[in-house]
């Protein structure tokens, strides 16, 4: 079982916590059961209290002390904090703590924060030569105070890494759901975020946001179930009359209400997600061979050319 640390900071946002709690969480009643532990950033030995940690709403939280082991496929997410006020006073890592999240990294394990939960990581100097984002009012003060640190202005979410950041706020939802498609691919992402009622694309244009988000924010159910249907079998041939048939429609139809819905066919759609998932496995080791082959391709040069910046599919 995958285990998602949440490591919680005082003046903590309960949103910031809340969404990705509730994206695994969900992914759990869909089958990918993940061990959510809560962690206080209290350093040790801070006393009885040490894992009641007061959120910016004023809702105390308890949370747990002491780390689990965690191995290469954990996660470790850093909810931000209330960001009013000089960064000064912003949560001071402990050694140990920082040393956790620099150990997990080292190890292989993947670290993200939501909002100004991006500067422990810069504390922990995972941020240093790395891409990364944050709620758009504390740009100037992540860049300032880890001047290492390439602050990408006005996106979704980075990855860098396997650092992951986020705007803040509702995008740790969205953070949330690339990893889960990253992981257990889109299908399972898309319906984790039908399950929060989550529908609306973001502001955000990185390539590593996940196609759901970016060409899911349409109201037209027709063109929900084809892509349903499209994010569980990208791997396969897709034939338009078959897409058509799914929906109970005519191919003309659909061809129309997809470009309309989406902003392309459903052909580019289901290409999108090859190329996403392609460029994940590479990113893992695989050869682009071994990629285009897992993803649908049957002859790489297709995948070489979606790859390329003249024909990057978005």
């Amino acid at each position: 079982m995958t285990t998602v640390v949440l490591l919680l900071l005082p003046g903590v946002h309960l949103l910031d916590l809340a969404g990705p709690a509730q994206a695994f969480f969900t992914a759990g009643d869909l089958g990918h059961v993940y061990d959510l532990r809560y962690v206080s950033g209290a350093p040790a030995g801070a006393g009885p209290d040490a894992g009641v940690v007061a959120s910016a709403q004023g809702l105390p939280l308890v949370a747990g002390t002491d780390w689990p082991d965690l191995g290469p496929d954990d996660l470790v997410i850093v909810p931000g904090w209330r960001i009013g006020g000089d960064p000064a006073a912003w949560p001071h890592l402990s050694a140990a703590t920082r040393e956790r999240l620099a150990g997990h990294h080292a190890a292989g394990g993947t670290v993200a924060s939501v909002c100004a939960g991006a500067d422990a990581l810069g504390q922990a100097g995972l941020l240093d030569g790395r891409r990364c984002t944050t709620h758009h009012a504390v740009q100037d003060d992540l860049a300032a105070r880890h001047p290492r640190a390439h602050v990408v202005r006005d996106v979704l979410f980075t990855t860098d890494g396997g650092v992951v950041t986020s705007a803040g706020i509702a995008s740790g939802i969205d953070l949330s759901l690339h990893l889960l498609a990253m992981r257990h691919g889109p299908a399972l992402a898309a319906r984790v975020a039908r399950e929060m009622v989550v529908y609306a694309r973001r502001n955000g244009s990185e390539p590593q946001a996940s196609a759901m988000l970016r060409h899911r924010s349409h109201v037209d159910d027709t063109v929900h179930r084809v892509q349903n249907h499209i994010d569980a079998h990208f791997a396969r041939p897709l034939p338009l009359a078959d897409l058509a048939a799914h929906a109970g429609v005519a191919e003309r139809t659909l061809t129309r209400l997809f470009t309309r819905a989406a902003g392309m066919t459903p052909l580019r759609y289901q290409q999108l997600l090859r190329v996403e998932r392609a460029e994940h496995l590479i990113g893992h080791g695989a050869t682009v061979e071994a990629a285009a082959r897992t993803v649908g391709f049957q002859d790489p040069r297709m995948l070489r050319r979606l790859r390329s910046p003249a024909h990057a599919v978005r």
